[in-house]
């Protein structure tokens, strides 16, 4: 394929994820967005195919149908609940691929050496054939880029399973605070840099190698000494990590469409994770760091009992009132809920009620995951508010419903300044004139702090299961 071609295909491709980016901002463009994102990879994918000495092509087309029939079949098995650490799985396999490919330019360059000490240069193809024509200031710019990609994917590879382990509960959602923690990662950085200098210095590849396994111990660590309140924030951490180190990868192949691609994943996921930080009233650096200077003093004493109230109850307290929020969280995607909360507020504007949706930003374990499950089940978009929208709206609110909610509305957040989340913004439904808590049982829930929204004389906890539960206040509305 000609450069020329390859070259314009490289720029549609970028357009189309611009595009795809912008689009998914909105729920009514999210669809067309994703299939310029599909159209835009699968330009990206053929191009790089066809460019002038690949080859391999036999090779290449069955790794794509291996590949292509793997994410078919992970993508047909996933749960929506599952969606946060698929992303995080995602992710590491971004940052692995950034390693090796590290490694194997490395490995590149080598040869390429050898071959213009020999005279063999025209005996080169591919990648070696390319790193034979650079100079001496260029090797030493793509050294630098090498360890760069390596540094930042082996932190992306396994932070990332660090956080699908939480994610999926196979690893404890609370923070492992070792003793002098920050010190750890100080020194592991600087050992890092340490063996980058050695490796421009000519020491090899086993200073590579080291800083692999050195920045893979410090990405697990970080993401360990992060709580389960913060993981949402961590998710899109992990996702601008993966478009940096993929940025790292186009400058070490020159391939300028990856190095865009990589830095609009990379920028945008930073971005996103500053202002979900904002909305958690957390340090962006803290979080980025591993919780740095997150140390809270401890929670108050919670007084008081929970009262618990069945579906004939609930449904009284609804069927009176004519103003009705519904606050999704986690526990409503576990249940797969969202249809019955969908037909519940159907049922609800029939007869006449107002009904809204308050979405807080970090609701659920992915940034936008209420909103998504609330489209799938045919929600109304006008009715979905986010938390900035509809706050200022729960005094005058005869009847809050939780579902699966807990630290979004949780209002130790502005009562006890020793909370883990003190500070952070929440959904102010306690002062609704009741609130309805669906929940499993009276833990704490994901991040394990405790609710006091639930001791509150307005508040009854509705136990079990998200849709069960609603199914039966249904039939108490008929």
């Amino acid at each position: 394929m000609p450069i020329g071609l390859i070259t314009a295909a490289y720029v549609v491709a970028a357009v189309l994820f611009i595009l795809a980016l912008g689009g998914l901002a909105n729920q009514e463009k999210a669809k067309r967005a994703i299939w310029y994102g599909i159209v835009g990879m699968a330009l990206a994918v053929f191009a790089t195919i066809g460019t002038p000495g690949v080859g391999q092509y036999p090779l290449i087309a069955l790794l794509v149908a291996i590949g292509g029939l793997v994410g078919w079949f992970v993508a047909k098995r996933v749960q929506m609940t599952q969606m946060p650490e698929l992303v995080a799985g995602f992710h590491s396999l971004v940052g692995l691929a950034a390693v090796f490919i590290g490694i194997n330019a490395h490995l590149e360059m080598t040869v390429a050496l050898a071959a213009k000490e020999a005279g063999t240069v025209a005996e080169l193809a591919g990648f070696a054939a390319t790193i034979a024509k650079k100079s001496a200031v260029e090797l030493s710019i793509l050294q630098v880029e090498l360890f760069l990609g390596i540094l930042i994917g082996a932190i992306t590879f396994t932070g990332s399973i660090v956080a699908y382990g939480k994610l999926s509960g196979k690893l404890s959602s609370a923070a492992l605070t070792l003793p002098g923690r920050h010190m750890l990662n100080l020194v592991a950085v600087i050992a890092c840099l340490v063996l980058g200098g050695l490796y421009l210095g000519g020491a090899g590849l086993w200073t590579m190698i080291a800083v692999a396994v050195i920045a893979g111990l410090i990405g697990c660590h970080l993401i360990m000494a992060i709580g389960g309140a913060d993981m949402p924030v961590v998710v899109s951490m992990l996702n601008s990590y993966s478009g940096w180190a993929a940025a790292a990868i186009g400058f070490t192949l020159g391939n300028d469409l990856l190095i865009v691609t990589g830095a609009l994943v990379g920028a945008s996921g930073a971005i996103l994770s500053y202002i979900m930080c904002k909305g958690m009233n957390r340090s962006f650096v803290s979080v980025i760091l591993g919780g740095w200077g997150g140390e809270s003093s401890g929670s108050a004493e919670v007084d008081g009992e929970m009262v618990a109230a069945d579906a004939d109850a609930v449904g009284s307290a609804v069927a009176d009132a004519d103003s009705v929020i519904i606050v999704p969280g986690y526990g409503m995607a576990v249940a797969q809920a969202q249809t019955a909360v969908s037909e519940l507020t159907k049922k609800l504007r029939e007869q006449g009620k107002s009904v809204r949706f308050a979405i807080h930003p970090v609701a659920g374990r992915l940034p936008g995951h209420m909103n998504v499950l609330l489209a799938e089940a045919k929600v109304p978009y006008d009715i979905v508010l986010e938390m900035e929208e509809i706050n200022e709206d729960f005094p005058d609110t005869d009847v809050v419903i939780i579902i699966g909610a807990n630290d979004i509305v949780n209002p130790a957040a502005q009562d006890d300044p020793g909370s883990p989340i003190a500070g952070m913004p929440v959904l102010e439904v306690w002062k609704a004139r009741q609130v309805f808590v669906c929940k499993r049982g009276s833990g704490t829930g994901y991040s394990g702090i405790e609710n006091p929204l639930f001791f509150k004389d307005n508040t009854r906890m509705f136990y079990g299961d998200a849709k069960a539960s609603m199914e039966a206040l249904l039939k108490e509305l008929e």
